[in-house]
């Protein structure tokens, strides 16, 4: 069995001397012209650096700087947006970077300055989680308890297991990932003691439901979800709440192969190449029918695009399958700007004239008395259940699928709350073939793609 040399490895994948000493000099004189800015405005605020970088446990190459604005708790909230905004977009507007607003708890400011992402998240500067005002806040204390508890050694562990999980793809708390994030990557550290641990747990403990409390609060029972990881700042939070199962389970499964058959290979992304011919004629070979709803993504923030796109998926999904149509798979994808794109593959997508419609039970007097008066002689008896044969609506998928989208059938599908206007003003519905042969696809469709037709491809080396 092969031996890795993660002394070697680190090297190549944390932040050389010469990056860390950037980031971190960028950093300090950031929290500095905040001060600054709050300073020149006489608002009473100050700043502080969190995140991976605070704490050492970033990856080279992706160095995201945080900084929290801190305002005292008894300022007014809509005081706090204002005031948090402006400092931030004047203090890029002093190093000369490019500032955007963007909203989660409450509006923030991002920016690219010197190379590097920048976060100016206004926030309360609270002592404990009993002084919540909002989920930022918790930001703090994540930070302090890290550093507080994380050992130099230990940081580098992080490194690997965020390296790891970033190359089979479970890296990442958000929507649109569904995976681990930083700060839970550091628990379980500080859980395991080290990356080997951490994964030979997870391949071989770890089911569904499975919990661990650092510090011993005893309220795992209160969550529900896959994975329990009770914050040891607040002890009313599960931290892998944003985990899904499916992240979860690739995770474990990935671990398992690596214990099994450790490879360098493990911690560095696949290189793929994706060739339009042979996705073609993969797909023909398959012998389903595989339909791309396009249409261009609403101008929203990007933590509420991806769930809106995927609960539209799962209704035009629910509704194919109401109607007889058995679904072998579905997905979905966006570059958030200009186009997104519903994949869903049917198994079954031509159906014949007709279907067995099952009816009340014998007994329920009530209803069967209805059923016969619409379906007469026709209906017959099947154990204890009245039946008939009826005609069904749609034999074949597309005339669904259109009828779905300009608004003959609109109301049996659930759209996320800011599409519905936009797909039914504008969208296409193309067979998958018919897509790659008649278009030039970008690389990030063809990748898309690729990934559908060959799921686990992240989860071996």
């Amino acid at each position: 069995m092969a031996v890795i040399n993660y002394e070697k490895l680190l090297i190549k994948i944390k932040p050389s001397k010469e990056e860390n000493e950037k980031v971190n000099k960028l950093s300090d004189r950031l929290v500095n012209l905040i001060n600054e800015v709050a300073l020149e405005m006489n608002v009473h605020a100050d700043a502080v650096l969190v995140g991976s970088v605070a704490k050492g446990t970033w990856l080279a190459g992706n160095a995201d700087i945080d900084i929290l604005i801190k305002f005292p708790l008894e300022t007014d909230d809509d005081y706090l947006k204002e005031y948090g905004l402006k400092i931030g977009h004047r203090c890029i507007q002093k190093m000369k970077g490019s500032s955007e607003e963007r909203y989660a708890s409450h509006p923030y400011v991002t920016g690219y300055i010197d190379g590097c992402y920048v976060d100016f998240v206004p926030c309360y500067n609270i002592k404990s989680s009993s002084e919540l005002k909002s989920a930022v806040d918790r930001t703090l204390l994540h930070t302090e308890y890290i550093k507080a508890n994380l050992s130099r050694k230990q940081a580098d562990e992080v490194v690997l297991l965020k390296k790891f999980m970033e190359a089979i793809g479970t890296y990442g708390s958000e929507f649109k990932v569904g995976g681990f994030s930083g700060y839970l990557c550091e628990m379980l550290i500080l859980f395991y003691g080290n990356f080997s641990e951490t994964l030979k747990n997870a391949a071989e403990n770890w089911n569904y439901g499975y919990s661990f409390d650092l510090e011993d609060y005893g309220t795992s029972k209160l969550f529900e979800d896959p994975l329990v990881a009770v914050d040891p700042v607040d002890k009313n939070r599960n931290v892998a709440a944003a985990l899904t199962l499916q992240k979860m389970s690739e995770f474990i499964v990935a671990a398992g192969n690596f214990i099994n058959d450790p490879k360098d290979e493990y911690f560095f992304l696949k290189d793929f190449e994706t060739n339009q011919k042979i996705l073609i004629e993969q797909f023909k070979t398959r012998g389903t029918k595989t339909v791309l709803l396009c249409f261009k993504p609403p101008h929203i923030p990007v933590d509420a695009v991806y769930p809106q796109i995927k609960k539209t998926e799962n209704s035009f999904v629910r509704v194919a399958e109401s109607e007889g149509f058995k679904v072998l798979g579905s997905d979905s994808w966006t570059n958030e700007n200009e186009l997104a794109l519903i994949l869903i593959e049917f198994e079954t997508y031509e159906l014949p004239d007709i279907k067995k419609h099952h009816g009340p039970q014998i007994w329920i007097r009530e209803h069967k008395e209805k059923f016969l008066e619409k379906y007469g002689e026709d209906a017959w008896i099947e154990g204890d259940r009245w039946v008939v044969i009826v005609k069904r609506d749609y034999i074949d998928v597309e005339l669904l699928l259109s009828d779905l989208m300009t608004g003959k059938k609109s109301g049996y599908l659930k759209f996320g709350k800011h599409l519905k206007k936009r797909i039914m003003k504008k969208h296409q519905i193309v067979d998958v073939l018919e897509f790659l042969e008649s278009n030039k696809a970008e690389v990030n469709i063809l990748d898309f793609l690729n990934h559908y037709l060959d799921k686990g491809e992240l989860l071996f080396r």
